[in-house]
């Protein structure tokens, strides 16, 4: 494999699957209820399933501080990624780590370099570092970022984490945000090149993601809007001049491997493993390359399960 798919960390042409993980992150969008009671031990036997099941990557959001107002909405829980990885790394020998997304303008380029650095020299280079712009507006006022800059903040960011995540010891960056050199920072991360996926739908996060981004991540964009932000994706980067290839993402819709006895909801695909496959396969054929997916579950055991199925039944008939 050369050094260009390896920086990717996937196989090219081919349509793979991830997941966020449950438990780490508990916005009343998405979470199950009983995560509300789930231990670390939860956690990392469902990371254990992931990675001996054939998951790509396992993810794990960032928020420093939930505001009042949006409590009850989003919940106060959510893990701290660079640690909730760091800890899953040491009980994982395969599954990719992944941010998604890391709020990197909440921090200096430097202090985050040595977070994700560490933990990809860790993980045996295992890491996929996942960054958007973020939207709680009481989080930047707390720590002192800017709000309002936060989107150009983000693109110099960006270019700044790639020389700081570089194979030199003494990074450089000079920029209207961050400047620096002459400051080493070991260990170096075990890749050559991190791959930078850039999370967000908005007009501004898919001409970053084109622009700067080794990959993209849609933040729940429908499948008949997808075509045509993909198509958007692909022009800015030619456009801008950038040959790499680009890995396309999507979060599939909710899953249940089966006949659900029970109300799963009624945006969830379920039923036999052939016509799930079938379904998402219309993904690839999208151009995406990678699927996030979410399984509904009544308890860590049943969502174990559904990872399981869905590994030996329906992911060897994706492509």
């Amino acid at each position: 494999m050369g050094g260009l798919l390896m920086a990717q960390g996937f196989p090219q042409g081919r349509l793979v699957y991830g997941m966020q993980l449950p438990i780490q992150s508990q916005s009343a969008m998405y979470a199950e209820a009983w995560e509300a009671d789930a231990t670390t031990e939860d956690l990392a036997e469902i990371a254990r399933v992931a990675d001996r099941s054939g998951f790509a990557y396992i993810a794990s959001c960032d928020h420093v501080a939930i505001p009042r107002r949006l409590a009850e909405a989003m919940s106060t829980i959510w893990y701290d990624p660079v640690a909730t990885l760091s800890f899953l790394a040491g009980i994982t020998e395969n599954v990719r780590l992944m941010s998604h997304v890391a709020v990197v303008g909440l921090r200096h380029p430097l202090i985050s370099a040595k977070q994700y650095a560490t933990l990809d020299r860790l993980s045996g280079g295992r890491l996929v570092l996942g960054v958007g712009a973020g939207h709680v507006q009481e989080e930047f006022d707390a720590v002192g970022a800017d709000f309002e800059r936060r989107g150009p903040v983000l693109d110099e960011t960006i270019d700044a984490l790639k020389a700081a995540l570089g194979p030199d010891e003494y990074p450089e960056h000079h920029g209207e945000y961050y400047d620096f050199d002459g400051l080493g920072q070991q260990p170096r991360p075990v890749q050559p090149r991190v791959p930078v996926w850039v999370g967000g739908s908005s007009p501004a996060a898919v001409r970053r993601a084109a622009v700067r981004g080794d990959g993209w991540l849609p933040q729940g964009d429908p499948r008949d809007k997808l075509p045509a932000q993909i198509a958007r994706l692909r022009r800015l980067r030619e456009e801008a001049g950038v040959r790499e290839p680009v890995t396309v993402g999507a979060i599939a819709e909710p899953l249940y491997v089966g006949e659900p006895v029970w109300s799963v909801g009624r945006r969830t695909l379920s039923g036999k493993p052939d016509a799930l496959a079938d379904s998402l396969r219309a993904y690839g054929a999208m151009g995406v390359q990678q699927i996030q997916v979410r399984f509904r579950s009544r308890s860590r055991s049943e969502l174990t399960d559904q990872m399981a199925a869905f590994a030996a039944e329906v992911a060897p008939h994706l492509n």
